[in-house]
C-alpha cells in the first residue's frame, strides 16, 4: 500500500526576519500546529538566545499549539537523527488528527534532511562536491550536530576529506536505524524574504535588545546549572560568545561585535543553503518586502489541491533580490 502524502506548511527563511510571527498567524488561521526546526530551541533553558518567543504562540488568540521546543536538557546530545525522528512523528500525529503541520525555523540542515527524507550531505558525489567548497569549521559543524562521537574519532579534525568521509558514514549509519521513520511530506514552502541590508539590521537591532533583555543573566545561569563553558561554547554563536565573554576571554564591546559578525556570516550560510535547495528543485515562495504573492492566499490554494503560480523571486538567480534590468 502506497502512503499518501501528509500536506505541510513550511516557513523558513534567514534568521531575524519574523519566521515565527508569520507561522503563529498561518496556523491560527489554518487550523495547524508548529514544529519547530531549530538546533538549539530543543533545549530547555535556552530561552532569549535562541529566541523560543513562547508568548507568541500561548498569547495569540487561540494560542498555537507547538513541538520540539524544549524536549531536552542542555547537557544531552540532540542532533538531526533525533530531528528527523521527532519531526516525522510530531508531523504525522498532528495530520492523523486533522490538523496542518506547520514546519517552522531556520536550521537549513535540519530542513533539507527532513524535506528530502533525510538525505545526508556527502553521500553523492554532487553533494560531495560542494562539500569540498565549505571551510573546514563549517564541515565540523555540520558532524559537531550529525554525530559528535564521530567527530571525536577524527583525529585530524583540519583535514577535509576526513571530515567529508566521516559525514558520510554516521550518514549512512543513521540512515540504517531510520529505515522505519518514513515520511512522505507535500510541503508548501513559504520564505521570508528581506533585502539583505535589511536582515543585517534587523539582527543589530534584535541582538542589542536581546542583550538589554537579559541573554548575558541567561548563560550564566545555565552555567551555574551545570552546563559547561565548553558546551555552551558547543551550542554556538550567542552561547559560544557570551561564555568567552563570561570567562573573561573577551570585553563586552568585543563579544558584541565579534557576536554581530558571526550571526550575518550564519544568515549568509542560510542564505546559500536556500539556494542549493532551490537549485536541487524544491520551489521556495518567497513573500515579504517587494514581493505580491500573498502568503494567506498561497496556503488557501495549496491546502483546496489548486495550481499555484510561479514564485516571483528565486535565490538561486539572484544576490539576494531582484535582478535588474
Amino acid at each position: 500500500m502506497i502512503e499518501k502524502k501528509i500536506k505541510a506548511l513550511v516557513i523558513t527563511g534567514p534568521t531575524a526576519t519574523g519566521k515565527t510571527a508569520l507561522a503563529v498567524k498561518l496556523a491560527g488561521k489554518f487550523n495547524g500546529e508548529i514544529v519547530s526546526v531549530d538546533s538549539r530551541q530543543v533545549y530547555r533553558g535556552l530561552d532569549i538566545g535562541s529566541g523560543k518567543d513562547i508568548e507568541e504562540y500561548t498569547k495569540a488568540d487561540p494560542p498555537v499549539p507547538y513541538h520540539l521546543i524544549d524536549v531536552c536538557d542542555p547537557q544531552d546530545e540532540y542532533n538531526l537523527f533525533n530531528f528527523c525522528r521527532d519531526a516525522a512523528k510530531a508531523v504525522k500525529d498532528i495530520s492523523a488528527r486533522g490538523k496542518l503541520p506547520v514546519l517552522c525555523g531556520g536550521t537549513a540542515l535540519y530542513l533539507d534532511a527532513i524535506l528530502r527524507g533525510y538525505e545526508l550531505p556527502g553521500g553523492p558525489p554532487k553533494e560531495r562536491e560542494e562539500l569540498r567548497n565549505l571551510p573546514v569549521e563549517e564541515l565540523v559543524e555540520l558532524l559537531r550536530r550529525e554525530d559528535s562521537e564521530a567527530l571525536a574519532g577524527v583525529k585530524d579534525q583540519n583535514n577535509p576529506t576526513r571530515l567529508i568521509r566521516a559525514l558520510e558514514k554516521a550518514g549512512d549509519k543513521k540512515k540504517e536505524l531510520l529505515k522505519d521513520i518514513k515520511l512522505e511530506l507535500n510541503p508548501l514552502v513559504l520564505g521570508v524574504y528581506f533585502p539583505r541590508k535589511t536582515v543585517h539590521k534587523r539582527i543589530e537591532q534584535r541582538l542589542d535588545a536581546r542583550l538589554e533583555h537579559g541573554m548575558v543573566d541567561e548563560v550564566e545561569k545555565l552555567h551555574g546549572q551545570g552546563v559547561s563553558w565548553e558546551k555552551l561554547e558547543f551550542l554556538g554563536l550567542e552561547y559560544r560568545y557570551l561564555a568567552l565573554y563570561l570567562q573573561g576571554k573577551l570585553s563586552y564591546q568585543e563579544m558584541r561585535d565579534q557576536l554581530l559578525i558571526r550571526i550575518r556570516k550564519f544568515a549568509k550560510r542560510q542564505d546559500i543553503w536556500f539556494r542549493k535547495m532551490e537549485r536541487e528543485g524544491l520551489k521556495i515562495y518567497w513573500v515579504g518586502e517587494g514581493i505580491g504573492l500573498d502568503p494567506e492566499s498561497l496556503v488557501t490554494r495549496f491546502l483546496a489541491g489548486e495550481a499555484l503560480p510561479e514564485p516571483e523571486l528565486y535565490l538561486k538567480d539572484t544576490f539576494y533580490g531582484a535582478k535588474t534590468s
